[in-house]
């Protein structure tokens, strides 16, 4: 019977929703889009970040530089090039709509990046701001946030110190909720700074044996246009040089945010404000302009990080949670210190681009992973350096761009992409890469199936296109090799990923979107007679059918079908559905907020399904779902004054046919889970 008043929701919902009248979308669903197509939640939050930083302190259209445009976020290389040269040849514009008239631009590429500039006056050459303007014109912000799961945890339980002198990694160490404190300082182009408190639930906070109060803290200062600088950033920062094969600990884009969109920048230092402990640098950065062509980015890091550590005191693998809540956790705490440096000069004419990069790291402990058949290549010392030229060059219609980068064992690895658009409503993109399994680039982050830029020779073909005036179609298929045995693959190795994503809008505010995933490789598996071990191809097919609708008076409405379908060779196929529904309102009240409720029945983990939820500001929560059960979510944000907000978000999944929830220390005796998100904002 529950299922039947579930599924009359769904169809009510979606009727209801079909009747309404809306407004257009923003870049924020952008960013959902990318939070659902897997990345991971610091990569998220560093492009959320980002994004809010820049819609604070738009750019003026009459006097932003090529370079800005090129390192926006938002926009591909060759549209950042059309708008640069549309503003060289129409300057000064008077109203932000012009942008329509900019060849290779389609209207919604348009719309989407409005809120991030404006149109204003050329301005003069400014003096350098003095410490009381900063303090007294800059804007501040300050973050609260307190997380807490209601549903009591293993790891909090009491035990005798009996059990616990025997088995002391049973018990957390700390308070059973989440907190983080930030703050930050932004005037104008000029300066940035702030600094980051964090704690994970289960690490102790203020307590006797924990004198530093939270787990983590992180600090950044970066000054633009300082005496003869362009940037310098020193605390914590991230750096992206050429296409990433050397260093890059920016985000990455995923294949399907956009097809058009793989080609890659050097980027000046960027701030990390993140709570993520790990994918960032900790030192000085600079980056000077010698002359109209040549730029140099010089860096240095030094911090200590956590590392599992063998019996002979080696760096078996780096420990990248971030999470310090039991006696063993709290061991491999910085147990192990990293010094980076590294340098990139870049040259730009008109189209063409060049860049050599180079980047040192060293350990004070020898780098040893547990040799395996799959790891026999991996980087085994104390040090290591990797070396790199990138290159683009823009023809009418059509980007080139690519890196190669070599080793310190001589190894060579490349990455060359194509990239043409035929107007704002076609493009393709070929994408070519060669990683050997001897190359070795702990900082590489580029475009890759695998998690490690390694083992991996590939083929990526995409395409975004508007066959008609409502219908916009993005597609693509990546086709893989690993030469080389991988960790669970005993054997060299293929794999085929498949994306297909067909929106079409009934209107600007209310859309139809379908979406086809299909991912297959390989992986060693027993045959069902449980006698004999071989590598067995497994498919994973995903399919999305959703429907979005706004309204002019705050009002947003979205409804989604998920299914997956998971087959192994041998075996039988594993299934799994969800229907969900998120409802929200971002009106111009006191009050906005979501109500998301999801109804999923998966057979196994391989047939798990993914949902984007809308979680507090600058938070991202993509929970999966398998099993069967439902997931409800409600949230609320009041804006107490015009600067002072206050969120609260409360989530309870139920299970059907559980119960217990979890393992080890995580565990729940129970089947259910409740947890309490909440965020305070001061802008001032």
């Amino acid at each position: 019977m529950k299922n039947y008043l579930c599924l009359l929701l769904f169809i009510f919902f979606f009727i209801y929703t079909a009747t309404l009248r809306a407004q257009h979308e923003d870049w924020r669903k952008l960013v959902e889009q990318l939070a659902e197509e897997g990345m991971n939640e610091a990569t998220i939050e560093n492009i959320y970040e980002e994004l809010l930083q820049l819609e604070d302190n738009p750019l003026n259209l009459n006097m932003v530089t090529r370079e800005q445009l090129e390192n926006f976020p938002l926009l591909s290389l060759k549209e950042a090039d059309a708008i640069y040269r549309f503003l060289e040849k129409n300057r000064p514009l008077y109203t932000l709509f012009e942008l329509r008239n900019v060849p290779f631009i389609n209207i919604k590429t348009v719309e989407t990046i409005l809120p991030f500039f404006y149109v204003g006056e050329v301005e003069g050459k400014k003096l350098h701001p003095q410490a009381a303007d900063i303090l007294k014109k800059g804007r501040h912000e300050l973050q609260f946030r307190l997380d807490k799961t209601m549903t009591p945890r293993a790891g909090y339980g009491k035990f005798p110190d009996s059990v616990l002198a025997q088995k002391p990694n049973k018990k957390y160490a700390g308070e059973d909720f989440y907190t983080s404190l930030r703050y930050s300082l932004r005037y104008r182009n000029k300066i940035q700074m702030g600094f980051t408190a964090e704690k994970d639930a289960g690490e102790p906070l203020f307590r006797p044996d924990s004198l530093k109060g939270f787990d983590h803290y992180g600090i950044h200062l970066i000054i633009n246009d300082i005496w003869k600088l362009k940037t310098v950033s020193i605390g914590d920062y991230r750096l992206s040089f050429g296409q990433g094969l050397v260093l890059n600990n920016d985000f990455m884009i995923s294949k399907s945010w956009s097809t058009d969109n793989l080609a890659r920048r050097t980027q000046q230092p960027k701030r990390h404000f993140s709570t993520a402990e790990n994918g960032f640098f900790r030192g000085i950065a600079t980056v000077a302009e010698l002359g109209d062509f040549f730029s140099i980015t010089a860096f240095y890091s030094n911090k200590k990080i956590d590392a599992n550590l063998s019996n002979e005191g080696h760096i078996t693998s780096f420990k990248e949670d971030g999470l310090h809540r039991t006696p063993l956790e709290i061991e491999k705490k910085k147990n192990t210190r990293e010094q980076v440096t590294g340098a990139n000069v870049n040259f730009r004419k008109d189209r063409l681009q060049v860049g050599i990069s180079g980047v040192y790291y060293a350990y004070n402990r020898m780098y040893n992973p547990t040799l395996q058949d799959y790891n026999l290549y991996s980087l085994r010392g104390s040090s290591h350096f990797n070396v790199g030229v990138d290159y683009s060059y823009q023809f009418p219609g059509l980007v080139f761009a690519g890196e190669t980068a070599i080793a310190g064992n001589g190894a060579v690895a490349t990455l060359n992409t194509l990239q043409y658009r035929y107007s704002g409503n076609l493009s393709f993109s070929l994408l070519h890469r060669y990683y050997p399994i001897s190359y070795n680039a702990l900082y590489a982050r580029v475009f890759s199936e695998g998690s490690r830029v390694q083992n991996e020779n590939g083929l990526y073909l995409g395409s975004t296109f508007r066959p008609l005036a409502k219908f916009s179609v993005t597609a693509y298929v990546d086709f893989v090799r690993f030469p080389w045995p991988k960790s669970n693959v005993s054997t060299p190795s293929n794999a085929v990923d498949l994306y297909f994503l067909g929106t079409y809008a009934f209107s600007r505010q209310s859309s139809l979107e379908g979406r086809y995933k299909y991912n297959q490789k390989e992986k060693n598996a027993a045959w069902p007679d449980k006698n004999s071990r071989s590598v067995l191809p497994y498919a994973t097919h995903k399919f999305r059918l959703r429907y979005s609708r706004d309204l002019r008076t705050g009002w947003n409405f979205r409804t989604t079908a998920d299914v997956a379908h998971y087959k192994e060779t041998h075996f039988s196929a594993e299934n799994g559905w969800m229907f969900s529904q998120n409802i929200g309102y971002r009106g111009k009240g006191t009050f906005t907020g979501d109500a998301y409720l999801a109804w999923f029945h998966a057979d196994t983990y391989a047939a798990r399904l993914y949902s984007y939820e809308r979680n507090l500001l600058n938070t991202f929560y993509m929970p999966s779902f398998y099993g069967k059960g439902y997931r409800l979510a409600l949230s609320v944000k009041y804006a107490i004054t015009a600067h002072l907000s206050f969120s609260v978000k409360l989530g309870h999944t139920r299970y059907f046919n559980r119960d217990i929830i979890g393992s080890g220390t995580e565990l729940i005796e129970g089947n259910h889970r409740t947890d309490l998100f909440s965020y305070l904002r001061w802008v001032f």
